[in-house]
């Protein structure tokens, strides 16, 4: 008598949906659960800042951005065309080089192929929704003529604020331990920030006035990240407020400005790692934040501070969690 042939199930309309997923279940960081976990801690502290990763790549180009990029903070006393407009073509630069160089490797010349990706579509979409019928087009004109302009305008403001003497400034010679510390916090704030501002802008009023626009990208690329309305690049940039009360230096600022804009970049890449010869390079897109533009109403935040988990809205990639998921919306619309 022959064997029966093992029962294969039939995939999920989830698991349908997507070309590549994560093996594992979405974590969020260990930071804040009880009780705390030191190993765990040390891990995700290692993986995220021990590692050639964007955030040791954003510090290193804060620091070069200070020293060799940057005008010294004495010349900024005063709001003039010449030093803004310098630091606005250097941040136009930067973005087109990395949304640029990620679309054109990973969706143009698909330097990897379809290896974790994680939406099966291409980035072809076109309709009346985008600016210029094209959502690549859409998507550039946003991020350039929206997003630099108030990345520029940020980074003028607390310069010349610092200048002049409105904001605490820090330095490295009196406070090394805090001026290290400190880009480990940033991102903990940029994060906590970030969930808040998100929900209020998912407020239908809000929503329908900018955050639209952003969430016209269901199926994401590089240059979809930093491409939104004015409105929302003035509340999601304005987290960097927060050093008119915590004193930084310059380059905590830079730092600060340029990991909201160009990880916005990375994070929406629409691949989980960069690949080079099969060998997983740099981490890049996350799944958790590519479900939020697929299903809109979850995984508002972050994976550093897990305001999703609180709150019940946080969907950690898996068959079982999509379907608490469903029956959560089916309860909203009743």
């Amino acid at each position: 008598m022959s064997e029966k042939t093992p029962k294969v199930s039939k995939p999920t309309r989830f698991e349908q949906q997507w070309q590549y997923r994560p093996a594992e279940p979405i974590r969020t960081s260990p930071l804040f659960e009880l009780p705390l976990n030191i190993k765990s801690i040390v891990l995700w502290i290692a993986n995220r800042w021990f590692v050639f990763g964007e955030n040791v790549i954003v510090v290193g180009l804060a620091v070069l951005t200070w020293f060799y990029l940057q005008p010294p903070l004495e010349q900024t006393q005063q709001l003039e065309f010449g030093w803004i407009a310098k630091m606005y073509v250097r941040n136009f630069v930067l973005i087109c080089l990395v949304a640029g160089g990620l679309h054109y490797l990973l969706h143009v010349r698909k330097s990897q192929g379809e290896k974790l990706k994680f939406d099966p579509r291409e980035l072809k979409d076109k309709g009346k929704k985008y600016s210029f019928n094209n959502q690549l087009r859409d998507n550039i004109f946003w991020t350039l003529a929206s997003g630099v302009f108030f990345w520029t305008a940020y980074e003028a403001l607390m310069l010349w604020s610092m200048a002049n003497g409105y904001v605490p400034k820090l330095l490295w010679s009196e406070h090394p331990i805090w001026f290290v510390l400190l880009f480990f916090l940033s991102n903990l704030w940029i994060s906590f920030h970030f969930y808040w501002i998100h929900r209020f802008l998912h407020w239908p009023p809000m929503y329908k006035l900018a955050h639209a626009l952003h969430h016209r990208n269901t199926n994401i690329g590089p240059w979809s990240g930093f491409s939104m309305h004015p409105i929302e690049h003035l509340l999601f940039l304005s987290s960097v407020l927060i050093h008119w009360i915590v004193a930084a230096h310059p380059i905590h600022i830079i730092y600060h400005l340029q990991h909201q804009a160009l990880t916005a970049a990375t994070s929406h890449a629409g691949f989980e790692n960069f690949l080079i010869k099969d060998k997983q390079r740099l981490a890049l897109g996350n799944f958790h934040h590519q479900m939020h533009h697929r299903y809109f109403d979850c995984n508002y935040g972050n994976l550093e501070v897990p305001w999703d988990k609180l709150f019940g809205s946080f969907h950690d990639g898996t068959n079982g969690s999509h379907e608490e998921f469903l029956s959560q919306r089916r309860k909203r619309l009743v």
